[in-house]
């Protein structure tokens, strides 16, 4: 075989070896459609781990909002606004790499018949060994300003700037408030003819009037104390009122005795059954 058909051989040897390469190529409107089906597919996987982390937001929402709803049922304390209004970075450049944040907080709640507003200061400081946070600054409004007790304690909490003493307090002493105020209530319920209540069930007197015995009545004074320590504590007093003739007449003592008699009974007997037992003696038509 001359050069030339070699050669002419080797030509349509190659010619044929491109021609089935261009075969297995894929059309362009292949590539595109193929293209476009991978690009839909990273937007679907995409929006569904969206959707999934958006699901895994709300589920942890409403976590937080069932253990909030717990906790506010449970201490009787209410949030209803909160704000971090400012944050300020101090960054020292120590041997000990410390940086200081202090952000100042405010929120606004209610305990029952106590609404409050706190604004308080807090300075985290930041190590490579350990975070730490000191309250630096903290100030207490509560309303309605009549219950003298809160106002005192609430005054004392802000020296310490301790907010955990502060709301732990201002539970016990709404409880005890409740306390006191269902109590007055069954007594004036139970006795209507012999306890008064000049202000109502909120006040924190009864007086108690003698049904055979005009002009001779005993007054409890009920007091809800707060300690330093932020000890919450009732304090019951009783005063008598008798004519001066009674007084004199009184040769064992009886009636100027009576206010220490009485917190023998109450240890004795406790608040409810003491005060059912002074008031059946004392309101007794046969006595």
């Amino acid at each position: 075989m001359d050069p030339e058909a070699r050669e002419l051989r080797a030509l349509e040897a190659e010619i044929a070896a491109l021609q089935r390469e261009c075969k297995m190529l894929p059309k362009p409107e292949e590539k595109t459609l193929s293209g476009a089906r991978k690009s839909f597919q990273k937007i679907s996987q995409s929006d569904s781990e969206e959707l999934e982390s958006l699901k895994d937001l709300k589920s942890q929402l409403g976590h937080l909002k069932s253990e909030l709803s717990f906790l506010s049922k449970l201490t009787g304390i209410n949030i209803r606004n909160y704000s971090k209004v400012e944050d300020i970075v101090d960054t020292e450049v120590t041997e000990k790499d410390t940086k200081k944040v202090l952000q100042r907080h405010r929120l606004s709640g209610n305990c029952n018949m106590v609404t409050f507003q706190l604004e308080f200061q807090v300075l985290e400081i930041e190590t490579k060994e350990k975070i730490s946070s000191v309250i630096t600054d903290l100030s207490i409004i509560m309303e309605p300003t009549e219950y003298s007790e809160l106002s005192e304690f609430a005054s004392r909490a802000e020296e310490k700037r301790d907010l955990l003493m502060f709301f732990q307090s201002l539970h016990f002493f709404v409880e005890w408030y409740e306390y006191r105020e269902n109590t007055f209530k069954h007594f004036k319920e139970k006795y209507p003819d012999s306890v008064y209540l000049s202000d109502g069930t909120c006040s924190d007197c009864m007086e108690i009037h003698s049904a055979r015995q005009p002009g001779f009545e005993l007054m409890i004074v009920w007091r809800i104390q707060i300690d330093d320590q932020g000890k919450v504590f009732p304090k019951l007093d009783l005063l008598t009122k008798v004519p001066e003739r009674a007084l004199e007449l009184d040769k064992n003592k009886v009636i100027e005795t009576a206010p220490l008699s009485f917190r023998s009974l109450l240890g004795v007997l406790g608040i409810e059954a003491a005060l059912d037992s002074l008031i059946r003696l004392f309101s007794a038509k046969n006595d």
